[in-house]
């Protein structure tokens, strides 16, 4: 990692953007006490020095070893002061353009009609009114993450009822309950987890899907946590599927053997769970003599830096004879991709995979995150013409141990 041009491109902008910023930080303190404002500037110094110097260390402190819990809100501080700075510093950015078309008139204007200076001949002032805005805007952000670490485990129920002209009228009012992206590893508080598993069993769904990335990078982060997820049952069963995760892929192996060695750990704990893994394949589920089709497929994503494993059409064939069919597919890019286009019926698709990046706003009239400018479809239901896709904002969370604004979900559809 020490040798990653990235890498030292990243921490020079980090650099450069706390030069800027500091240049608003001397505005907005420049009427304090002499005493005030050097413990201010100094306090400002120690944080931005300690978080750069701990990333050029980084690869020589062994950071790998320290509890999960540590290491990952040590690094979303640090990403989240970064961002903070680039937030702030675009609103200086705002002051500056200002500040630049001022001086640019001012070349063509006959001094005694320039009055945008503060008398020391070109110098233009900064506005206070700019870097405290900036300043303000960019205290929120931090502050919202630092706020998100306490609701990486708040989960939340969302209630679904779905209509279906084609559905066998055996289905109509069965309750299922959809999880996704759980994340084993990242997780440290036992019973927080069990508590999301007590409101899912509280719903008493008929059917139960997940949809992929079980851990994070090898299959043993699950261990801790299998008693907790094999007390999901359903009268119709536990289905699972993979997601680009669950595959070792952000791991170093040994050896391709070591890698082919963990998944087979990994299907062996769902099974352990009492989960049917769905491996590019489906299931024929069967309520007062009416049939549906249940399909699973491995990881295939439209994007290229995930995996396609995915073959939908070895899961698709056989179908045909079944009215209605669900389909399990954890990155919900292949809703557009593939299944809208060849596979007309497909009545619903079941994703996870965005997290809703676990960071946005969710309000009524207001949708958005960040992670939209990716995936056109990111969290709750889309729609087109008979087909339906719903992704879910994950049961887990990654990188960043905390959500601001989209919650971990439980998903709960009534079909009708």
């Amino acid at each position: 990692m020490r040798n990653s041009p990235f890498w030292w491109v990243f921490i020079g902008i980090m650099v450069l953007l706390d030069i800027y910023f500091f240049q608003a930080l001397k505005v907005i303190t420049q009427g304090a006490q002499p005493r005030t404002r050097l413990i201010i500037h100094s306090i400002f110094w120690v944080i931005s020095a300690g978080a750069i110097l701990l990333l050029i260390l980084l690869p020589y402190l062994h950071f790998e070893r320290q509890a999960k819990l540590t290491r990952s809100t040590v690094f979303a501080l640090i990403v989240g002061f970064f961002f903070a700075k680039l937030l702030a510093s675009l609103i200086f950015m705002i002051d500056d353009v200002r500040r630049g078309i001022i001086w640019t008139v001012s070349k063509f204007t006959p001094p005694s009609k320039t009055a945008a200076t503060d008398g020391a001949g070109d110098t233009i002032t900064r506005s206070v009114f700019l870097s405290w805005a900036g300043m303000i805007m960019g205290g929120g952000l931090f502050g919202s993450f630092i706020y998100g670490f306490g609701n990486k485990y708040r989960y939340q129920v969302k209630r679904i009822r779905l209509s279906f002209a084609n559905l066998p009228a055996s289905f109509r009012g069965m309750k299922i309950v959809q999880i996704s992206d759980i994340h084993s590893g990242s997780f440290h508080d036992k019973e927080a987890v069990l508590k999301g598993i007590y409101k899912i069993l509280k719903e008493q769904p008929d059917l139960i899907l997940f949809t992929g990335d079980l851990v994070n990078n090898v299959a043993a982060e699950m261990t801790d946590y299998i008693d907790v997820f094999s007390r999901l049952k359903a009268p119709l069963g536990v289905y699972s599927t993979l997601g680009n995760h669950d595959y070792g892929d952000y791991a170093q192996w040994d050896s391709p053997e070591a890698k082919a060695a963990n998944l087979q750990q990994l299907k062996d704990t769902h099974a352990t769970m009492g989960w049917r893994l769905l491996m590019n394949e489906h299931v024929v589920l069967e309520k007062g003599g009416e049939k549906m089709a249940l399909l699973g497929i491995e990881n295939w994503s439209a994007k290229a830096r995930f995996p396609k494993h995915g073959d939908m059409k070895k899961a698709h064939a056989g179908t045909s004879e079944y009215p209605f069919k669900i389909l399990m597919s954890h990155d919900p890019s292949h809703w557009r991709a593939e299944v809208l286009e060849q596979y007309p019926d497909v009545d619903l698709m079941l994703s996870g995979h965005t997290h809703g990046m676990q960071f946005g706003v969710e309000i009524p009239g207001l949708k958005w995150s960040p992670v939209q400018y990716v995936y056109k479809e990111w969290s709750g239901l889309y729609e087109k013409d008979q087909q339906k896709l719903y992704v879910n904002r994950g049961f887990g969370f990654i990188g960043y141990p905390g959500r601001v604004g989209i919650l971990p979900e439980i998903t709960v559809f009534e079909l009708s």
